[in-house]
């Protein structure tokens, strides 16, 4: 498909370092594919740790924020497995639900 490399969609930038974590998400088939939205940044520069969280189910998957600092990115991922994914994210990346 265009603009696809391993399940994740790079038509759009995805926030640093955050690349990989996707990709692992795709290869271990909790998700079929990934798609990044807008990046949203605060005028107020903060370094800070990067953090995975879960926001909502979708009809076809989830909606997943990444953020790192003053930054934050939507992504949709489309799924079956939604719990697995829960499961994984909070196992691997610490996020609550």
């Amino acid at each position: 498909m265009k603009y696809r490399k391993k399940g994740v969609k790079r038509e759009h930038s995805i926030i640093e370092d955050f690349e990989k974590y996707l990709e692992t998400l795709v290869e271990a088939e909790l998700v079929k594919s990934v798609i990044p939205g807008r990046i949203y940044t605060s005028p107020k520069a903060q370094s800070g740790s990067k953090k995975i969280t879960y926001q909502y189910d979708t009809q076809a998957g989830a909606k997943l924020l990444l953020k790192k600092g003053s930054t934050v990115q939507e992504v949709f991922v489309i799924t079956d497995r939604r719990e697995e994914l829960k499961i994984y994210l909070e196992r691997e990346f610490n996020v609550n639900f």
